[in-house]
């Protein structure tokens, strides 16, 4: 179906009933069946006279199969688009699209468009084995800090929380009412240091990594250069891209690079990982702390 596939369900009804419709509305069918892809990206009036059709054709076509009318019958088609499931000019046509819709899709367009573009060009610049690596030395580790500051402190302690229904001794750094050097204190080389930071880059992450680096410590640096203090003194860097038409460095590029490391540590773990795993959500839900499906 020219790769869309997310919409496939919506394709198979329609030609399913596409012997059942008048002729016009099957010459419409016909169309969103063969540029499933347009249909997404398009305007009602665009995709009729792509279809050399009335309008009014197409949203009777679009009832024809459920829905109430053009607009509810493309939004599955545009969320495809969204999540990546069609080629780039097709994202390029849609964010065309919303530009126009009002007075804050210009805004909207410019949010999105950095968003892919940072995590492409992200994993674009890092290798299977550089990501191996670095899983590699922190689940042989015997104790990982997380460092951030400012907004990567949110991302340094969702990745430690994440980390910590499978492995222990991970810690987000700097702790409350304390500073990352000194919880760095007795880290020596059997530890590792994931330290965070872009443009304008802190102090304080510049200091703690120097300092980790001349303890022994292993490094793990993430930043918006190659010439960032933080990944010059790594032994495993990654250079993530976090412009945004915003005041503040993206994070977008940081969380999935942060998710799919940790995917990585998980897969390179012992098999023991699996039982920490299962334990902990098993004790959580033996304490309640989720919410219970109805019987």
């Amino acid at each position: 179906m020219n790769g869309t596939n997310v919409s496939s369900e919506i394709l198979e009804r329609l030609a399913e009933e596409l012997s059942d419709l008048t002729p016009e509305a099957r010459k419409a069918a016909t169309y969103v069946l063969e540029n499933p892809r347009d249909v997404g990206v398009s305007t009602v009036r665009e995709i009729a006279e792509a279809a050399r059709v009335k309008p009014n054709t197409i949203v009777r076509m679009a009832r024809q199969v459920g829905f109430e009318g053009y607009d509810d019958f493309r939004a599955p088609f545009r969320e495809a688009i969204r999540r990546g499931a069609v080629d780039f000019p097709d994202r390029v046509r849609w964010l065309q699209d919303i530009r126009k819709s009002d007075d804050l899709g210009e805004l909207y367009a410019d949010m999105v468009t950095e968003a892919i573009r940072n995590i492409e060009e992200t994993f674009a610049g890092i290798g299977v084995t550089a990501l191996k690596d670095a899983a590699e030395a922190i689940w042989a580790s015997r104790r990982v800090y997380v460092l951030g500051v400012g907004v990567m402190n949110a991302n340094a302690r969702n990745f430690t929380y994440l980390a910590s229904t499978g492995m222990t001794d991970f810690h987000a750094i700097p702790q409350l009412g304390s500073t990352a050097i000194d919880d760095l204190a007795r880290a020596d080389g059997r530890d590792v240091l994931i330290a965070m930071t872009c443009r304008p880059y802190r102090t304080e992450v510049v200091d703690a990594v120097r300092i980790a680096a001349e303890q022994g410590v292993r490094i793990i640096g993430i930043s918006d250069s190659p010439a960032s203090p933080a990944i010059r003194a790594a032994e495993h860097g990654f250079v993530v891209a976090a412009d945004t038409p915003q005041f503040f460095p993206s994070s977008v590029s940081t969380i999935a690079l942060l998710e799919t490391l940790l995917s990585f540590v998980i897969a390179v773990a012992s098999d023991e990982i699996v039982d920490r795993v299962e334990s902990f959500h098993r004790r959580r839900h033996q304490l309640g702390l989720y919410q219970q499906d109805p019987e």
